[in-house]
């Protein structure tokens, strides 16, 4: 489980740069307790910009802080990230709501869509704000008008947040450690038995790594989404809008899981031609995969899925076209 810091809980709501202090530097031990734990604290490079006081903006506060407070915050909020944009879920044409208020593009937005799509996700919010409850509850309305809702857990205080953190399953810890959790996890995919080699080498990161068993969580709900006659469910059709269409222009992502370019299979029909997993005397060409982006990662897999074919994976690793 990973938390994003709630950019809606900076609000112009402090009184001075002391409070403001105080509160951020409570984030900060958060952020901490998170590496502690083995997870990452996101957040937005937008905070770097909000108004935390009646005068004062964020790095107008900052630079009232003493230096070691200052390059702390400055290199997490404008440096080192990790940064939740760079490898968004939601788009920015999805309706989300909460409380009345629409959350789309924002980390009340995100943390909701990730819940409501099998992505394990929380909020951290600032104290004192108005966002000082938990559950926080947001809704997704599909392009159907039909209302998808979720309860979002949301932290303010250290000793609670750490609580959570205690309370969590233990973080996997390596590539050897993925490999196993996601063949005894998804079942209904079909992994070749070199399928994670790729990773061994590169060091081990545990956003990423969620990030994988995230997009393999939803082809193995996919591949159930078929009814007796082999034709695809309502609940199908919305995990394929949601996941395999999707634009990179006016600043979406683009969707999780593609085809290739022409381009891409005409230069690299052999580099994406692998072994067949049932078969080592035959080959398979998986032109379709899953992202992540930061690092770029992709699973290659076989396409299309049909309820009555394997869904192999056969490639997580680096990306394997320029």
């Amino acid at each position: 489980m990973e938390f994003i810091v709630n950019d809606l809980s900076f609000h112009g709501q402090f009184q001075d740069v002391n409070s403001f202090r105080d509160s951020i530097n409570q984030v900060m031990v958060m952020r901490q307790l998170s590496f502690r734990f083995g997870r990452s604290l996101y957040c937005h490079r937008g905070v770097a910009h909000a108004q935390v006081t009646p005068f004062l903006n964020f790095p107008q506060a900052v630079q009232m802080m003493t230096l070691e407070e200052r390059r702390a915050i400055l290199h997490w909020i404008t440096q080192h990230g990790p940064f939740w944009e760079d490898a968004r879920n939601h788009q920015p044409d999805d309706w989300l709501e909460c409380n009345g208020n629409i959350v789309t593009e924002t980390a009340v937005g995100e943390t909701g869509w990730c819940c409501l799509n099998g992505i394990n996700r929380g909020l951290i919010s600032l104290s004192p704000s108005n966002w000082q409850f938990s559950p926080v509850a947001v809704n997704h309305v599909t392009n159907n008008d039909e209302t998808r809702s979720i309860d979002v857990i949301n932290c303010w205080d250290t000793a609670e947040f750490e609580a959570i953190l205690q309370a969590t399953p233990t973080q996997i810890a390596s590539w050897e450690q993925l490999s196993a959790s996601a063949i005894a996890r998804f079942t209904n995919l079909t992994f070749a038995t070199n399928a994670f080699a790729p990773m061994q080498g590169h060091p081990f990161m545990n956003g990423p790594a969620e990030r994988i068993l995230s997009l393999l969580e939803i082809l193995d709900r996919f591949k159930t989404c078929f009814n007796a006659d082999g034709q695809r469910t309502s609940e199908g059709h919305e995990i394929y809008r949601n996941f395999f269409t999707g634009r990179k222009e006016d600043g979406g992502h683009g969707a999780l899981f593609s085809d290739s370019s022409e381009r891409e299979k005409n230069n690299y029909e052999a580099t994406l031609t692998f072994t067949h997993p049932a078969d080592a005397n035959k080959t398979i060409i998986c032109y379709w995969h899953g992202k992540v982006q930061t690092p770029p990662l992709r699973i290659h897999f076989s396409y299309p899925i049909r309820a009555e074919d394997p869904l192999y994976i056969v490639y997580v690793g680096r990306k394997l076209t320029i």
